[in-house]
């Protein structure tokens, strides 16, 4: 048990993961980390590629006696999701991640940890920095934009690389292997705001959803959890047969693949109809918190006269349709795999809503492993974005990762955990994008796997990474790249 980060950080590993938590990199504001990392490399006088999308590619030539293995491709991304709970301070554009250690368990302060994917880099920096491991040649690829775009991945040029053996390292279960992962797609509905001047005599109230623990858009849509933005619209649309309201603006969610924990609609309404307000947002606190008792025992709706500046708000008709859209915008599982128990096959999450000047964007993100049902659910979107008016744009399209039942890394992998623990490791696909997908179809013939150590609750503040497991899954990664001397490729030729 590690009592201090300064003890923590004598194992390489963790010295990297404290020294890359200290860059800022969110999706979108990696120029830092990525010249961090070309720096790493070049110091080391090793061979750096650093591509216009500012995806990093670092390579080391092999170890005595693994010259002739064949190069193997280490990849994960740079980017974090920027999430900080309400009130929290912290600018995700400068300021440096707080870590502390809970028991076992590594967190930041009241912000996301950046585990995912900042593991993956922290591994390939001690990795690198090592000239103790054996390994054979290799190839690290750190990209960008992971978590919003997948553009990173996207615009790594397959020239740059040889190896045809792929281990990824953004995944979230030790002693499990990820063989499979679902596609996705950004979808937008885009509703231009048509303003009216303020009635007289109305006060202003803000409602609040609050409470809800949000989490992975992919991973963490089997839950149940609550959706703040479908939370607000049932209210919203609840109120309209109650008394008359105009609202100002509605928002609601930070990261379009994370499950939206909070929500905000300013409304204004004339002084006889603020105790039925009151009591509609009593109404709503015990049916949320009935229904959500056990996925988001904490959720709440709060209600709070505020002062305004603003002289304009919704036209009714851009007020019902905005309701409409937040009612019947696609939202949740979709459909559930029938060969695999358990794994969801197809979801959508409406993760952020914003009102601009001129428009509302409501914006989901879509998966699915099988690309038919994929487009499916972009119809539907689209279907309803048609009917209301609305523009409607696909962003960030990248592909799934098809099972691939004669991969050798899958094998090694598997022989080396027999080894170890005397049983057979546990082969999971998972509902979330993972770049693997992208990569093959870049580089044909390739061959794929992904690991990581145990983290949890992913995407949200409440991060944490399992110091044990990380430690745990590294010393594994480290014994395939040892055994891949004794393995016999040719005779295993993919």
């Amino acid at each position: 048990m590690y009592k201090s980060l300064e003890e923590l950080k004598k194992h390489r590993v963790f010295y990297y993961f404290s020294e890359i938590s200290n860059i800022p990199r969110g999706s979108g504001n990696e120029k830092a980390i990525s010249d961090y990392l070309v720096r790493f490399g070049k110091e080391r006088h090793l061979e750096v590629i650093q591509d216009e999308a500012l995806n990093v590619i670092i390579k080391k030539k092999a170890t005595p006696g693994y010259e002739n293995i064949p190069t193997v491709i280490i990849q994960g991304h740079m980017d974090m999701v920027c999430e900080k709970n309400k009130g929290t301070l912290h600018d995700f554009e400068k300021d440096p991640l707080l870590l502390r250690i809970v028991g076992d368990m590594l967190y930041a302060t009241d912000t996301t940890l950046g585990a995912d994917n900042g593991i993956a880099v922290a591994y390939a920096l001690a990795l690198l920095d090592s000239d103790e491991i054996p390994h054979p040649s290799l190839e690290v690829v750190i990209t960008t934009e992971e978590e919003t775009t997948m553009g990173g991945a996207l615009a790594v040029d397959p020239a740059n690389l040889n190896g045809k053996i792929f281990i990824n390292i953004d995944s979230e279960e030790d002693n499990k292997l990820l063989v499979s992962s679902a596609g996705g797609i950004k979808v937008i509905q885009t509703l231009p705001i048509v303003w009216q001047d303020i009635p007289k005599d109305v006060s202003a109230y803000c409602i609040s959803v609050r409470g809800l623990k949000g989490g992975h858009s992919g991973i963490s849509i089997n839950k149940g959890r609550g959706n703040s933005n479908k939370i607000i619209g049932r209210l919203l649309y609840d109120l309209l047969a109650e008394f008359p309201y105009f609202i100002q603006q509605i928002n609601g969610g930070v990261a379009v693949n994370a499950i939206p924990r909070e929500a905000d609609a300013i409304i204004l309404l004339h002084s006889d109809s603020v105790e039925k307000l009151e009591n509609k947002i009593d109404e709503w606190n015990v049916i949320f918190k009935n229904e959500l008792q056990t996925s988001d025992p904490d959720v709440y709706i709060s209600l709070e006269n505020i002062k305004f500046d603003f002289t304009k708000v919704f036209s009714e008709e851009t007020m019902r349709k905005a309701i409409t859209s937040l009612m019947l915008i696609p939202n949740g599982i979709q459909s559930m795999s029938m060969e695999i128990e358990g794994l969801v096959e197809s979801s959508t999450n409406l993760g952020v809503v914003t009102t601009l000047d001129t428009e509302i964007k409501f914006e989901s993100d879509t998966r699915s492993s099988v690309k038919s049902l994929k487009y499916n659910i972009v119809s539907k979107a689209k279907i309803v974005a048609d009917t209301l008016g609305c523009q409607f744009t696909t962003e960030c399209n990248y592909p799934e990762w098809p099972y691939n039942p004669n991969s050798n890394i899958r094998k090694l992998f598997e022989k080396i955990h027999k080894q170890k623990h005397g049983t057979d490791i546990e082969i999971i696909a998972v509902h979330a994008g993972i770049e693997c997908g992208i990569f093959i179809e870049k580089i044909p013939g390739l061959d794929a796997i992904s690991i990581g150590p145990d983290m949890y609750n992913v995407h949200t503040p409440d991060e944490h990474l399992n110091i044990h497991s990380t430690m745990n899954n590294w010393k594994y990664f480290l014994s395939v790249l040892k055994e891949m001397k004794s393995y016999n490729w040719k005779e295993n030729s993919m």
